[in-house]
């Protein structure tokens, strides 16, 4: 009775399943769904930026916004550069891990925690595009968009109560967007004193219920997920560093079993990152790099060089009546204020000044001091008799030296015309280092400004004016542009700056004032003066702008680029700071 039943029932699963699919057949054949329409094909052109991007994920960024520009040979020279630049990183990533690992393992009990492997793979990242910031300000802010999907190899071994456990960290993705800003720029290289990395949008956070349960039931297992994220952190500063939505996704093996596998550890350690990259670099907190030293980065001053002139000897004669007018013009290396003058002594030979003169020092090591002696002239340009330099590492820090000096015709060795005899000057310097007290403070900003010097009056200030830059200026007949300030009937000029359509000049200009100057303006006017004689236009205007104070009184400091009256397409940058003893 089974046997028969059994061949009964094979012959009803195959009579069952024949029948099945001859129905399901003739179904799908003679009997379409009513509801189901013709797909309807719209040109890339009429669709939404939201669509094409969807559609077209991988589009560069230099394709979908025209901000960014394209860096193709950045990625060329990553990809010829990546052997070295792994081995270089990799090693800077352990430098930097040791003593954070070294802080933590206290908390866990763990004897030891070291890297088994760490290389960043054979595949390098790739830079869709960058964005440039301009601002009036010294600094460049920098938006890399930045895609990697490497094949790295980081693992790390911990030891505790006798026991090893490994973790693997493989198949690393990072896509980010950061914000690099370069600040402040200066004139040593390479030309910034500090990297500061920001993250402007706060990403979503992280479970702390269920990080807690993590953490009190799997220690080690969660420490070297920590040192796993500190790894991860600095892969992520390396290139580029968090962004407004920072993705990260990579594998990770525990004692060589995918970890990532278990339900919810995946979600609960992308969101730790995410939540540490956020707490770690949201505006306005910054991941801050320095480069170099704040007190020789900005060239901040260090002491004061007290100079006193003495005398000078056997001057050469200048004038025709057998005599000379001398005077003196000091001046350090490097130092962009003017020169520091003594007065003039007529018709003498073998002057006396017996005057003194405080000079600001910024870098006692490279700095010198430039001694220029003139003939002074009622008409025409003032006869140079002659010069000498001395640097600053040849004075002992407070200790008074009396030095003679020959005035020699330049300062290069093998000329001849150096051996004639030109005079000496006698000179008594001292270098006064500031102390720690006197220091100014490093941690000050650039753009902070300062207080007023002693001796400012009461209720007044000092109205500093920092003329940067000009741009588009050109004149009819000639440009040789320079700037022309007038304030309260005082003028002041910056140097000329020959054929030059877009000129920098970074000259700085003070005027003291004994009440803040709410109601005034300033006149600045750009000009050209022509250097050759004869000329039918010997002066001619480039443009000009009359600036209120009253924004300057209220905010302490603008630093804006005003467009030229009277020029097509001129623009001057300016400065301005109001500085109060208060």
């Amino acid at each position: 009775m089974g046997f028969v039943s059994t061949i009964m029932g094979f012959f009803g699963f195959g009579v069952g399943i024949s029948i099945g699919l001859v129905i399901g057949y003739y179904l799908f054949i003679y009997f379409q769904p009513s509801d189901v329409k013709d797909p309807y094909i719209r040109p890339l052109v009429e669709q939404d930026s939201e669509t094409l991007q969807r559609l077209l994920p991988e589009i560069p960024s230099w394709v979908k916004n025209p901000d960014y520009d394209r860096i193709d040979w950045l990625n060329k020279f990553i990809e010829t550069m990546w052997p070295y630049l792994d081995k270089a990183i990799c090693k800077t990533a352990k430098t930097i891990a040791k003593p954070i690992i070294a802080e933590q393992i206290p908390k866990y009990k763990i004897e030891s925690v070291e890297f088994e492997a760490l290389t960043l793979g054979s595949l390098p990242p790739t830079f869709q595009g960058m964005k440039v910031y301009t601002t009036e300000e010294k600094e460049l802010i920098m938006e890399p968009s930045m895609k990697w999907a490497g094949n790295p190899n980081i693992t790390i071994a911990a030891k505790a109560f006798g026991l090893r456990a490994t973790v693997q960290v493989v198949d690393l993705q990072v896509f980010a967007c950061p914000r690099i800003t370069l600040k402040p720029l200066v004139p040593s290289f390479p030309c910034f004193a500090k990297i500061l990395v920001s993250l402007m949008e706060k990403v979503r956070g992280t479970d702390q219920c269920l990080l807690w349960l993590i953490a009190s039931q799997f220690r080690i297992f969660c420490f070297i997920i920590r040192a796993s994220v500190v790894v991860l952190h600095i892969s992520l500063f390396l290139f580029g560093g968090p962004s407004s939505q920072p993705h990260v996704d990579f594998g990770l093996k525990v004692l060589g079993a995918d970890a990532m596998s278990i339900p919810g550890l995946y979600r609960v350690v992308q969101e730790l990152i995410k939540d540490q990259v956020a707490n770690m670099y949201l505006w306005p907190k910054t991941l801050e790099v320095p480069i170099m030293d704040p007190a020789k980065a900005m060239q901040r001053p260090v002491g004061i060089l007290n100079v006193k002139v003495l005398r000078a000897m056997k001057l050469k004669k200048k004038d025709l009546m057998g005599a000379s007018d001398p005077y003196v013009k000091l001046k350090l290396t490097e130092d962009k204020l003017p020169s520091k003058k003594t007065t003039v002594k007529h018709k003498n030979l073998n002057p006396e000044w017996n005057e003194e003169f405080n000079i600001v020092v910024k870098d006692p090591q490279s700095q010198a001091l430039e001694i220029n002696v003139y003939d002074w002239e009622q008409v025409g340009k003032h006869d140079k008799m002659g010069l000498n330099v001395l640097p600053l590492k040849e004075l002992a820090p407070e200790e008074p030296k009396v030095v003679t000096l020959d005035l020699l015709k330049n300062m290069d060795p093998n000329d001849v015309q150096n051996e004639k005899l030109r005079g000496q000057i006698v000179l008594e310097l001292m270098y006064k280092p500031f102390t720690d007290d006197e220091m100014p403070n490093q941690s000050e900003e650039p753009n902070e400004v300062q207080k007023a010097p002693d001796g400012t009056p009461d209720g007044g200030g000092l109205l500093v004016v920092i003329v940067h830059e000009a741009q588009d200026v050109e004149g009819k007949h000639h440009t040789n542009p320079q700037v022309r300030l007038l304030f309260r009937g005082e003028e002041r000029r910056t140097k000329p700056v020959k054929k030059n359509r877009d000129p920098r000049w970074e000259e700085e200009f003070q005027f003291m004032l004994e009440e803040p100057p709410t109601n005034d303006r300033i006149h600045v006017e750009v000009v050209s003066t022509s250097s050759r004689m004869g000329l039918l236009h010997p002066k001619e205007a480039l443009g000009f702008v009359d600036i209120s104070l009253s924004d300057v009184v209220s905010n302490k400091r603008i630093n804006e680029r005003y467009h030229l009256i009277d020029s097509k397409n001129g623009r001057v940058q300016i400065e301005m700071q109001w500085r109060t003893s208060s």
